[in-house]
């Protein structure tokens, strides 16, 4: 008899970024020359100390279980990194140490919400926070945020999308897709609100904090607003700023009895993360932070030549981002538009996979995040296949009708 699939597949779809990349992948396996510009990943080496401190911790024979939300070391590493950069004031019973920032979210959110809670969640916004709270049971509760308010929500939509059932707000800065990020006057404004409701409950998405450009940095709520402190869940980790995205480290602050049922949900699923990239962890977060200058040079560059060139193709318009590694083009200008075998795109679902067929180029689109008709792509990929793959793109828009 066939196995009966679980119900909760009814409410979550699989990640939109990975299927792209595998039909890339797919299209590679057959001899084609995909660019893919789909996926978040630095194409950076992990900084060398970094290996050497994981590579130590095997010769040390740190191969065994660690405690189930990381271990000492590291937690007060992530402690003195907390108080260090970010000015939050945390113990090391208030930290929380996952496989990856992904695994932190869902561990929360699977850990405090209950059938009928909703979650905030402004557009566009990482692909995964919706599906994360479906699973969890919750609703949530998408505020579109448009272009012409640089893709934030402003204090006014946040109180207006607040009722009896909140129990949390998901905020990322810098955003994945846009690049978008808050200012501390703006965190303000949006903490002045929370103030007003003591039931909501706020996850700060950091994990770019240090990926940012010509002068804007990164602020994270908690520190705005320090009374906000004792409900809030800071989270980040070291897949971005240190280019350690397969070493599948993330990390979160917050009030212990949370902590502690996270620490509950992750001893029934994962138990410790890999105890060797917990010991590289703590070399980065206790290492320098000079070699992010260089890196965030090259990546604005990459920024600014892909943003020139697609800011070039008529129907195609291109915000400059504030920090992370994405463009979010609008592709208002392509919809209606036919291609040589006169099929219409009318989405732009359809126009990513018109790239992706006759350009050999691999996006997103901004269905995938919530809002349309946009396309994702990652500057976070060598500034020559980048460039080619912004002129395949120009010359596919010069073949549409």
């Amino acid at each position: 008899m066939e196995l009966t699939l679980s119900a909760k597949l009814d409410v979550v779809q699989p990640s939109p970024t990975i299927a792209i990349t595998r039909q890339a992948a797919e299209l590679r396996r057959q001899g084609r020359d995909v660019i893919s510009l789909s996926q978040g990943e630095p194409d950076f080496d992990t900084p060398a100390h970094i290996c050497a401190a994981a590579k130590a911790a095997i010769d040390a024979g740190a191969t065994r279980y660690t405690d189930v939300d990381g271990t000492p070391e590291l937690k007060q590493a992530i402690v003195n990194k907390f108080q260090r950069e970010n000015g939050l004031a945390y113990e090391t019973s208030q930290i929380t140490v996952g496989t990856g920032g992904k695994q932190v979210i869902f561990n929360a959110f699977f850990a405090s919400i209950n059938a009928g809670d909703e979650v905030i969640i402004p557009a566009p916004y990482w692909v995964s926070y919706p599906d994360i709270v479906r699973l969890a049971g919750g609703t949530p509760v998408i505020v579109a945020c448009p272009e012409d308010v640089a893709f934030k929500m402003s204090a006014a939509q946040l109180r207006s999308a607040i009722t009896a059932q909140t129990k949390w707000l998901v905020l990322n800065s810098p955003n994945n897709p846009t690049g978008s990020g808050y200012s501390a006057d703006e965190l303000r404004a949006l903490a002045d609100v929370l103030l007003d409701f003591p039931a909501v409950h706020i996850m700060t998405d950091d994990i770019y904090e240090h990926v940012h450009y010509e002068g804007w940095t990164a602020s994270t709520i908690a520190a705005v607003e320090p009374r906000l402190l004792s409900r809030t869940l800071t989270c980040n980790g070291v897949s971005k700023a240190f280019a350690m995205t397969g070493w599948r480290i993330g990390y979160a602050g917050g009030p212990k009895a949370l902590i502690r049922s996270i620490a509950t949900i992750q001893s029934q699923s994962t138990t410790n993360p890999n105890s060797i990239a917990q010991a590289a962890a703590v070399a980065a977060l206790n290492g320098p932070l000079d070699f992010l200058v260089e890196r965030n040079a090259i990546f604005q560059t990459r920024r600014d030549s892909a943003a020139r060139l697609l800011n070039a193709i008529p129907g195609i318009s291109c915000r400059i981002p504030e920090g992370a590694f994405y463009l979010f083009p609008s592709c208002q200008g392509l919809i209606g538009k036919r291609d040589a075998q006169g099929k219409i795109l009318r989405t732009d679902e359809d126009v990513a996979n018109y790239f992706l067929q006759e350009a050999l180029v691999a996006v997103v689109p901004g269905s995938a995040f919530g809002l349309s008709p946009y396309f994702r792509i990652s500057f976070a990929t060598a500034t020559e296949r980048l460039l080619t793959a912004c002129e395949r793109i120009a010359e596919a828009c010069r073949r549409l009708k």
